[in-house]
């Protein structure tokens, strides 16, 4: 149901004084991008005019077929709170089209629209998502850029004086919170300068956009601090790194598909054939929810990240667990996807997996309650546990593999993704980094 018409828009952006519109949209590789246009401007952004060069933007297209269209969502329309001293500047999510006035295949925004309708067509309704995504506080150093420098010692759940980025924190929350956010949890992470702030599960397309909307927050907000925030997964060797737990439900017509109170724990068949499902799938799709080579330097044994295949209704070693709510909140919480992932393509695999479990009714192995980074590799074997892959050129290979994962992503955003990571792949394997030189060097 629209939440806003384009008089509507018009009206707010004159009460509110909008001086200019930021229309903003993803590329494969998750990053944001936007053209920003006066207030003037707004009646063509409404009437999908705006016109952009999508041979400049990764993984878009080639450069005698540039001319692409943005189209706005109007339910998008927010206004930054932090932008108010000669007019204010809103933003507009939009969509992306070719001229001719198909969507564009490789727009990630469009394409997880695509699977979503895939899933329509099984019957469900809503495909909600809570996001969990965790960053990491650096200070700035003298020019202003980011420094290796912690701004706290914190651990889990720590207040101030040990948790110095408590403020910077709670600045994000009221910030977030003025924009409609509703933040359900705001704390220190077990690592020291490490983050967290849960808001409230939507329906997957705007918990995507939320997703996107709160990095643009948190970066922005913390340079006000003069701090430095960063998504990457693993910043620091020997501590934590960071993760974006994704809490999934399917939804018929306001009822969860996956709460059965007859069910063992409570869990409807619908919801084992997912877990299924994304088992099943896991290691083929961990290229696109672990997408850069440091992503793999978290999936490692001993910092709480799973690196291996399995599920639970309580440990939180496997790569799923199930959180102890009922009723409308039973969920599947996927634990192996890391901040750094596009959460379009991430969430569009991820419901395929799950969608491919429901249709071939497929049974999740039994779940496994002892901590698995204790286990021997002979006990994984016995209990059926496999490896996630362990670097980002093993991934590529793996998701190659999998026709039901490729079929959730398109053919163009495949062809452009591989491609992008099998360079970044490339780049990293043949730097010689500092660690090489530590060991070697003087050995050799």
């Amino acid at each position: 149901m629209a939440k806003f018409t384009r008089e509507d828009i018009k009206r707010l952006a004159q009460e509110q004084n909008v001086k200019f519109i930021r229309l903003q949209f993803t590329d494969i590789l998750g990053t944001i991008k936007n053209v920003e246009i006066p207030v003037s401007q707004l009646e063509k952004a409404l009437d999908n005019k705006m016109m952009f060069d999508g041979s400049s933007i990764e993984g878009f297209v080639r450069i005698e077929e540039s001319d692409m269209h943005l189209v706005p969502d109007l339910n998008t329309w927010v206004v930054f709170p932090w932008t108010a001293e000669k007019g204010k500047v809103a933003r507009l999510i939009c969509d992306i089209y070719m001229p001719e006035g198909n969507p564009f295949e490789g727009d990630p925004r469009n394409n997880l629209r695509r699977v979503l309708k895939e899933m329509e067509e099984l019957g469900f309704t809503d495909f909600n998502l809570g996001p969990e995504p965790e960053f990491f506080l650096f200070k700035l150093d003298e020019k202003g850029e980011p420094s290796l420098e912690l701004n706290d010692q914190g651990g889990y759940f720590d207040l101030a004086p040990t948790d110095l980025g408590e403020n910077c924190r709670r600045d994000i929350v009221l910030e977030l919170e003025e924009m409609g956010f509703e933040i359900e949890a705001s704390h220190h992470e077990v690592a020291p300068g490490q983050h967290e702030i849960d808001f409230k599960y939507a329906d997957a397309l705007t918990a995507c956009d939320q997703i996107q909307t709160f990095k643009l927050v948190v970066k922005t907000i913390a340079r006000k601090h003069g701090l430095h925030a960063t998504f990457m997964p693993k910043p620091l060797y020997g501590v934590n790194g960071s993760g974006m737990h994704m809490n999934l439900s399917l939804f018929k017509n306001g009822v969860n598909a996956f709460y059965d109170p007859t069910g063992d724990l409570e869990m409807s068949d619908t919801a084992r054939q997912f877990i299924a499902g994304i088992l099943k799938h896991a290691p083929n799709f961990t290229a696109v929810t672990n997408p850069t080579v440091n992503s793999y330097k978290r999936l490692v044994p001993g910092y709480e990240a799973p690196c291996y295949v399995a599920w639970s209704a309580r440990n939180r070693s496997p790569l799923i667990r199930i959180p102890s709510s009922r009723g409308l909140s039973t969920r599947v919480e996927v634990r192996s996807v890391d901040p750094a992932a596009n959460p379009y393509l991430a969430m569009a695999v991820l419901l395929k997996a799950g969608l491919d479990g429901i249709k071939n009714k497929l049974t999740p192995p039994a779940p496994v309650d002892r901590n698995i980074y204790v286990m021997s590799k002979e006990e994984r074997i016995e209990e059926g546990i496999i490896d996630l892959p362990a670097t980002l050129a093993e991934a590529l290979e793996q998701l190659k593999s999998d026709e039901v994962i490729l079929a959730g992503l398109g053919e163009h955003i495949v062809e452009h993704f591989i491609e992008a990571k099998e360079i970044e792949w490339d780049m990293f394997r043949t730097v010689v980094h500092p660690w090489e030189r530590d060991q070697y060097l003087s050995m050799y």
